[in-house]
């Protein structure tokens, strides 16, 4: 950790010129910041952004490893004002740290990069809210373990937005992206009654995996159920639940939750899905919460995408949980 944070990670690949005086309603390349050469005053800053670029270990064909920088290519196309909150997130400051390291055939190595990428985040400036940007899913079990890998005495609570369990063997395909809450479940970092999945649906999920959801306490909440009851109420109940038991809430966005008509770049893409608008309500009320202390934005390949679609969807995703964020800590 000594060399954090370069060159224990990778600069981030685009670094966007500033071409102007404004301290609000910015474009959003404009608003977020880089390291320089000088000293870097971590106090200064709310949010930290990470790419971990690792989709190796996808069981679908998948090239989400160049998802963090398509997000990143995409916020020109953004403004930081939110017209429908009437927050401007450049009240926010922001910094971009790049990239884990990856290695070209060695998975494990480099989810152990990853996890230690998250260690060093939380030990370097632990006040700030990090934002990490997949990659498929198996990185969310890594982040987390780097997370309890500092905060040893915390209970950790994920809060999952998926079509998926996630719950599959990993003796049978090991730390790949249909494993994550298993690995968390399995190495006790997770209680089953801690995890909240919400957006389950359709063909997707095999019985076994119901009956191992079941027999671990967790709770899950498919779309027919949300629409239902209520998109808002569902998470809110969620938060309350974990907010009462838990002391961090993890938040891992998996873009396949998304109907495939509005993510057609998922990997996993399915119909029945969620709208795109019902999943910007989901991630900005908990982004509001007070326990929600990390996130993730996962599985998403912008070589099946269309249009930008689902790109520029997950960069309204992670605006939208910051609008959350700001109305958390008063900067509106």
């Amino acid at each position: 950790m000594t060399n954090y944070p370069y060159p224990m990670l990778e600069r981030p690949e685009r670094i966007w010129t500033k071409p102007t005086d404004q301290l609000r309603d910015l474009k959003v390349h404009e608003w977020v910041e880089y390291i320089g050469e000088g000293p870097i005053h971590w106090e200064e800053y709310d949010v930290t952004i990470l790419g971990a670029p690792l989709s190796k270990s996808s069981i679908s064909t998948s090239a989400a490893s160049e998802n963090p920088e398509a997000m990143r290519q995409a916020w020109k196309s953004f403004g930081t004002y939110n017209l429908d909150e009437d927050i401007d997130l450049a009240a926010l400051k922001v910094l971009d740290l790049g990239n884990v390291r990856q290695h070209v055939t060695d998975i494990q190595w480099t989810q152990k990069q990853i996890r230690e990428a998250m260690a060093a985040v939380r030990t370097y400036h632990p006040h700030t809210l990090p934002i990490s940007l997949g990659g498929d899913h198996s990185i969310t079990a890594k982040l987390i373990e780097g997370w309890k890998q500092v905060h040893m005495e915390e209970t950790i609570g994920l809060l999952q937005l998926d079509t998926h369990f996630d719950l599959r063997d990993l003796t049978d395909i090991g730390p790949a992206n249909g494993t994550p809450v298993r690995s968390l479940l399995e190495s006790g970092i997770v209680k089953g009654e801690h995890v909240h999945t919400i957006g389950l649906h359709g063909f997707f999920n095999a019985k076994a995996l119901k009956d191992y959801a079941d027999a671990k306490g967790v709770h899950y909440t498919t779309m027919k159920q949300a629409r239902s009851e209520g998109i808002g109420t569902v998470i809110r109940s969620a938060l309350e639940q974990l907010g009462r038991e838990v002391d961090t809430i993890y938040l891992t966005v998996d873009m396949d939750v998304l109907d495939i008509t509005h993510n057609p770049g998922a990997p996993a893409a399915t119909p029945g899905g969620m709208f795109t608008h019902e999943l910007f309500e989901l991630v900005q009320i908990a982004g509001a919460h007070p326990k929600v202390k990390a996130m993730d934005i996962v599985c998403l390949d912008p070589r099946k995408d269309i249009g930008e679609f689902g790109i520029k969807s997950a960069v309204h995703v992670m605006l939208s949980f910051l609008t959350g964020y700001c109305l958390r800590q008063n900067k509106v």
